[in-house]
């Protein structure tokens, strides 16, 4: 670590950023609750939060976004593009696992034989500013899933909050472009010691005793039992030690001989559909696309959609082939552990916890991996 951002400096450093780019970063809507927003002023930005509820994923591949209009005039049809990105991006503040999220994204939408123009452009035109985690929560399993607190893959710069400063990593072409700026300065040894030890220090508490390097996120079994922690709400403190370590080797092919095993009558059980995990994932991708018309004018929009909304999967016959919930919580599941493995060569988790953190009823995908494997 050679640079360090001094947090007397960081709202100028902030606003200089505002001046040149659009910037996204956390910010408080109310008690306990944070999103990425487009940043205006730059005492918005709140990085105190360990995860906003809403992933980094949202400024990639959005909610709700218009993909073009359309409008009859006379006897024509005018279609209109919807307005691509017209500066260049920064997002401040992701962590590791939802920067490690949008590099599962990456091999969807920036994909061997299509391109998904909407995805790519924001994509190109971003910056990524990760900072690594501190504090992992009891509900985070990334060191399971090939990641860590402090996983650099995928970030363009790496900050550590050291206190009173933030030691800053540039680790690409676009972060080095940071070099300049004047509120970066140089590190010294009692910097880089402290920056070590935090992370030694944040990754033996996810059971993880040194950075892996990108993979798919199979795991040798930890030899060592560790009880599955409950969700905790937003914040409770991580405990001194998170025992979140997973058996997720080979999950892809255990899965496989169990597709109508009754294993899926008793799991999906405790499952409302409400889909907050689906919606707050930042690897989930499922989306509908609708016109929006009125009269001569309307626009063509994509949703997220979700594999556990009974009308996902509805056809126009009437026919559902996931007609229940035993059905929908089991494309969930066989979605991240199985098909997205068997095509990407990576399974489709970064463990970030949201879905066990948020979920109404508890159910807790961290349970459900260790019964796979024991079924």
């Amino acid at each position: 670590m050679k640079w360090k951002l001094d947090k007397k400096d960081l709202r100028s450093f902030l606003q200089g950023l505002i001046e040149k780019v659009d910037l996204y970063a956390p910010v408080k809507l109310s008690e306990g609750v944070f999103s990425y927003k487009k940043i205006e002023q730059a005492e918005e930005v709140d990085l105190t939060h360990p995860n906003p509820q809403k992933p980094v994923k949202d400024l990639f591949f959005p909610q709700s976004e218009v993909m073009f209009r359309y409008e009859k005039v006379g006897k024509e049809h005018q279609v209109v593009s919807a307005e691509g990105v017209k500066k260049e991006r920064v997002v401040l503040g992701a962590r590791p696992c939802d920067v490690q999220a949008i590099s599962i994204l990456d091999e969807l939408f920036l994909g061997r034989d299509t391109i998904d123009e909407f995805y790519s452009q924001k994509r190109k035109a971003t910056t990524i500013i990760c900072l690594g985690c501190n504090q992992p929560r009891s509900t985070c399993f990334c060191s399971s899933m090939s990641g860590g607190p402090f996983i650099r893959t995928g970030s363009d710069l790496f900050l550590i909050d050291l206190g009173e400063a933030y030691g800053v990593e540039c680790l690409s072409e676009k972060g080095k472009a940071f070099l300049g700026n004047k509120f970066l300065k140089e590190a010294d040894g009692n910097d880089s010691k402290r920056a070590k030890e935090l992370e030694e220090k944040a990754t033996q508490k996810v059971n993880l005793s040194t950075p892996r390097p990108e993979g798919r996120g199979l795991l040798k079994v930890h030899p060592e039992p560790h009880a599955f922690t409950p969700s905790l709400k937003t914040g409770l403190r991580a405990p001194e030690r998170v025992n979140s370590f997973l058996p997720i080797e080979n999950i892809e092919k255990k899965l496989d001989p169990i597709i109508e095993s009754p294993f899926w009558d008793r799991l999906h059980e405790k499952c409302v559909g409400c889909g907050v995990c689906t919606l707050l994932c930042p690897t989930c991708h499922c989306f509908d696309i609708v016109d929006e018309a009125l009269n001569n004018r309307g626009q063509r929009v994509r949703n997220w959609d979700s594999c556990l909304f009974p009308l996902y999967s509805l056809e126009t016959s009437g026919h559902n082939p996931r007609p229940t919930g035993r059905e929908r919580t089991r494309q969930r599941i066989m979605h991240k552990f199985n098909y997205y493995p068997k095509i990407f060569n990576r399974i489709a988790c970064v463990g970030c916890g949201r879905c066990v953190a948020y979920c109404p009823v508890n159910f807790d995908i961290r349970q459900a991996i260790k019964d796979i494997q024991d079924y």
